[in-house]
């Protein structure tokens, strides 16, 4: 695999998940019917956060690894990126559903994107000086 490829593969399933947010998000609407924002619903503002929140992150970490492609990042690299991307992705949600105390998957979903953010961002520096 190349890592064009690569990066193809994880944006891919990251463009996967977050439509299957979005169509969350719809189907929760639909059942309370609320056609704008969350109505006042809790359970629709937790699916519209998720969603929002996937997409806050998720454009810089397609950007991040098509441009580690393009310059040249190992594929490993790539893949390590977009394994740990998606899966904080995949995690996250868990703990925003979830209630009460400390909401551990919550917190492990989003050092499992800030930390391949920072990866990606440092290996870019690195590789634009190269």
């Amino acid at each position: 695999m190349t890592a064009i490829q690569a990066a193809a593969l994880w944006s891919g399933l990251l463009i996967i998940w977050i439509t299957a947010l979005g169509v969350r998000v719809t189907l929760d609407r639909r059942k309370h019917k609320v056609l704008l924002g969350d109505g006042g619903v809790a359970d629709l503002n937790v699916s519209v956060r998720v969603f929002a929140n996937a997409a806050e992150y998720m454009p810089m970490g397609w950007a991040a690894l098509i441009l580690m492609a393009l310059c040249g990042a190992p594929v490993w690299a790539i893949h390590a990126v977009g394994a740990a991307l998606l899966t904080g992705r995949i995690i996250h949600p868990f703990g925003m559903r979830a209630t009460g105390g400390v909401r551990l998957p919550r917190a492990l979903g989003m050092m499992l994107t800030w930390l391949p953010l920072l990866a990606a961002g440092a290996t870019l520096v690195i590789l634009a000086f190269r």
